[in-house]
């Protein structure tokens, strides 16, 4: 029975190298081949125009843009993240399955109806727009109303991570700490935040990378007022359309090498995170 039953779950040879072909096929055609074409495109005229489309003004701006914004949003969402992830896993209490729906509501919730629900509420027709102009507070089309989309679009990446492996772990370390006189901060310092640490690192590095290329949100909120308002992927976007090819895929390629340490940084964090719970690796 043992020898029917493995003929019945094992591939053949030929299945398996099949099934990886077709992976490795789509990987080259859909990952590997536009990656490499974005940084061909970006060389194609030499290393001199690419690092002069870089370091001009609107290109600078726009990578300054975008690091202040993932300065801003990425410290936000940290604090969020721990403080939701906490409240869900370690009380009970009437609402949490509302509070942990509300979490994911950017999962389902398109990033250009972020954005216009901003413009909605602070635009110059907004329900609190009157106010704001009278008060000469700039919140839609200046860097207060990006870094509310980028926060939007990124929230959940932190708390979703946290949440999980803090249910995980439970409550019974903190309730010792307590029990033996420790205060609530530093039982988070001491004992919680030594326990979460690859998982938090790893949200993290996932909300940086969002909120530095997040697109549909940024674009409706920005104005698209060049040198200003317009981070990489939006200067990206001008440059496109303007033509000015290789200028367009040298930015782009700034993002490009951005997703592939992301990508890198992510092996490492799951492999230290896999190491730290199992103590293998594996």
């Amino acid at each position: 029975m043992a020898k029917h039953a493995r003929r019945a779950t094992a591939e053949s040879p030929i299945a398996r190298i099949a099934l990886i072909g077709v992976a490795l096929v789509f990987l080259f055609l859909f990952l590997l081949l536009p990656l490499l074409a974005v940084f061909a495109e970006a060389l194609r005229n030499g290393l001199q125009p690419f690092l002069e489309a870089i370091v001009e003004p609107d290109a600078w701006s726009a990578i300054r843009l975008t690091l202040i914004v993932a300065a801003i949003s990425v410290p936000l969402n940290i604090v969020f993240g721990i403080a939701a992830a906490w409240a869900i896993t370690k009380f009970d209490f009437p609402g949490k399955g509302i509070l942990i729906t509300l979490i994911d509501l950017p999962f389902s919730v398109s990033p250009v109806v972020a954005g216009l629900i901003y413009v909605l509420m602070f635009g110059a027709s907004g329900w609190f727009g009157p106010w704001l102009q009278e008060h000469d507070i700039e919140i839609v089309f200046a860097v207060p109303g990006i870094v509310l989309a980028s926060v939007f679009v990124t929230f959940p990446f932190v708390a979703r991570e946290l949440i999980p492996l803090m249910a995980e772990q439970g409550r019974d370390d903190e309730e010792a700490a307590l029990s033996l006189g420790a205060s609530g901060w530093q039982t988070f310092w001491h004992v919680t935040l030594p326990n979460i640490r690859w998982g938090l690192l790893y949200g993290v590095l996932l909300c940086n990378a969002r909120a530095m290329g997040e697109f549909g949100a940024v674009s409706v909120v920005s104005g698209h007022i060049r040198g200003e308002t317009n981070t990489m992927p939006l200067h990206v976007e001008i440059l496109y359309n303007e033509y000015n090819f290789v200028a367009a895929f040298a930015v782009a390629s700034l993002l490009a090498m951005l997703a592939l340490v992301t990508l890198v940084l992510k092996s490492i964090l799951e492999w230290r995170f896999d190491y730290h719970r199992t103590g293998t690796g594996h």
